[in-house]
């Protein structure tokens, strides 16, 4: 009977996944089957290297901001920093300061697990405001990036070198 559920079918699916190209196995399925395996293992090959990809970014950026912090006993940061930032705004051509800002602040922001509305809140800013802050889009005064800095847990004279540092690397 040519007939089978879907279920059964996925079945087949999992179990062939696991069977190398070329073997009995795999020549037992259908070429739609074959196909389908191909497939799946291709979206798994994809899936790995993509988190793989993922995981060293945010490894590059976690000893970026360790190294920003350290910052303050240390007049630069590190060749590791520089580095790991390079390879975080490699893909950014130009980077305008209000951008820059921006992104530094929903980086603090992440690093601390922290939502938007707890550092509003916390800032005394609106969420919209800030928001719009982060993605580039408004200008912050200097009382607001003090007042945001502080939510964020940094001093302002840290939060500006972070910035300045940032836009080093993409004019570099």
């Amino acid at each position: 009977m040519d007939t089978m559920t879907r279920t059964e079918e996925q079945t087949q699916i999992n179990a062939a996944a696991m069977v190398r190209p070329g073997s009995a196995r795999m020549r037992e399925l259908t070429p739609a089957q074959r196909r389908a395996v191909m497939f799946a293992q291709q979206q798994v090959i994809r899936a790995r290297a993509a988190k793989k990809a993922k995981d060293e970014a945010e490894e590059a950026r976690r000893r970026m901001w360790d190294e920003a912090e350290n910052a303050e006993r240390a007049p630069r940061a590190s060749v590791a920093a520089t580095a790991a930032a390079k390879a975080e705004t490699r893909d950014t051509a130009e980077l305008t300061l209000r951008e820059a800002i921006g992104r530094v602040l929903r980086d603090l922001r992440s690093r601390d697990h922290k939502t938007l509305r707890e550092v509003s809140e916390k800032a005394g800013v609106s969420l919209g405001y800030l928001s719009e802050v982060e993605r580039g889009q408004k200008e912050a005064s200097s009382e607001l990036l003090s007042s945001i800095a502080e939510a964020l847990g940094v001093s302002t004279a840290q939060l500006l070198r972070m910035v300045a540092d940032r836009l080093d690397m993409v004019e570099a």
